[in-house]
């Protein structure tokens, strides 16, 4: 197979990738990590990425033909404005089309969670742990809360090019405010700084998400913390497995650290679906912070 370019974007870097797949896995041709720079604006974060094609095609010796892109946000199908971007430049613009122009060549862009669910669904842990998964539902918790769909190998874009935005279904009116607008989204309440203000707010006290959740067995606060996270995981995930039951779920992101999510998560979900039992794997990422960059390339 020939080689696979990839980028994924963040708010503070973009990390370009050209690999080589094998049947066992992916082996890394040229690796290369730049800072956005997004407080130069729009203009500048398509200077930026177009630097760093030309760093890596100096790396690995000749330039891509075509390019994958992860992205925060996504945009619309039919006028290709990027949208829901927490990069606030991007939104508005038609940032698919200015970077095919850019770089000169056709580019494959996806919301980054999309990237996520295709890297690990293709070459991750669904693909090691359940090879026969042919539909995959990734999900993304940390500074915020995303998720992709994956099936038979393929992104599911939508029409309105958000489908897995998991994070922004309405879950409680305890959440508060979201910066979509919207009050309540999965995203207030399952997110990592989501979990740290409740915490803050039953406590009085500031922690980080780690700390808390090892503090869980000496600190009433925090056991109250995790309890509170994993009956909202259940009851957000649920209606998900109601309506794709997939055939495996993952993880990424720095809540998805917290163990309880894989031993006491799938109780949880158990009690929010229309079935007797809840057999569907819920699955740490084997990819890692490298996920994203990967899942680009396959794009």
């Amino acid at each position: 197979m020939s080689l696979l370019w990839g980028i994924d974007m963040g708010g503070t870097k973009i990390e370009g990738v050209v690999v080589r797949p094998h049947a066992t896995g992916l082996e890394v041709i040229a690796r290369r990590r730049i800072p956005t720079e997004q407080e130069g604006g729009y203009r500048h974060i398509l200077s930026q990425i177009r630097n760093l094609v030309e760093d890596l095609a100096k790396e690995a010796g000749f330039r891509p033909e075509r390019i994958g892109i992860g992205t925060p946000g996504t945009y619309e199908p039919d006028t290709f404005v990027h949208k829901n971007s927490n990069t606030l430049c991007l939104n508005g613009n038609p940032f698919l089309t200015d970077l095919q122009t850019t770089l000169g060549i056709p580019v494959a862009m996806a919301n980054d969670a999309n990237c996520f669910a295709l890297a690990e669904a293709r070459w991750g842990a669904p693909g090691q742990l359940e090879p026969e998964a042919k539909v995959v539902f990734g999900i993304i918790m940390g500074t915020g809360v995303g998720g992709g769909v994956v099936v038979d190998g393929k992104v599911l874009h939508g029409r309105h090019g958000i489908a897995g935005e998991w994070g922004h279904s309405f879950l409680h009116e305890s959440g508060g405010p979201c910066y979509c607008g919207r009050t309540g989204c999965v995203e207030t309440i399952l997110s990592g700084p989501s979990l740290e203000r409740y915490y803050e707010g039953i406590s009085g006290q500031k922690r980080p998400l780690p700390e808390i959740a090892a503090r869980a067995s000496e600190d009433p606060a925090a056991q109250q913390t995790l309890n509170r996270m994993i009956d909202f995981f259940g009851k957000a995930l649920g209606p998900v497995v109601n309506l794709i039951d997939p055939d495996a779920i993952v993880i990424g992101g720095g809540v998805g650290n917290i163990g309880l999510l894989y031993t006491e998560g799938p109780k949880s979900v158990a009690k929010n679906i229309f079935n007797f039992e809840f057999a569907t794997p819920i699955l740490k990422p084997v990819l890692g912070d490298s996920a994203g960059v990967f899942g680009a390339a396959a794009l």
